[in-house]
């Protein structure tokens, strides 16, 4: 069960850019993430095989990445949804 996070510098500087209410979401979503990582509003899906990362949705227009590393989700970007 993953349970623990890491956040990675570049999640910390794209975080503390976004808009309060932007921040907000995402701190919603990152606990689902922590209670679970197929939670539907997440829309959790296999962003890169090669490097095993993964990608979910704050919503409409961001997204955060993050990787499995043992029992701890390493969060590594949020970003602008790039449509």
């Amino acid at each position: 069960m993953y349970h623990k996070l890491r956040y990675t510098e570049r999640f910390e500087r794209q975080y503390a850019a976004l808009p309060v209410q932007v921040r907000a979401k995402v701190d919603k979503q990152i606990e689902f993430l922590v209670e679970d990582f197929r939670h539907p509003s997440l829309r959790s899906k296999k962003y890169d095989e090669v490097r095993d990362i993964w990608q979910a949705r704050v919503d409409r227009k961001y997204r955060f990445y993050f990787q499995f590393q043992g029992d701890t989700y390493l969060l590594l970007a949020v970003i602008p949804h790039p449509r």
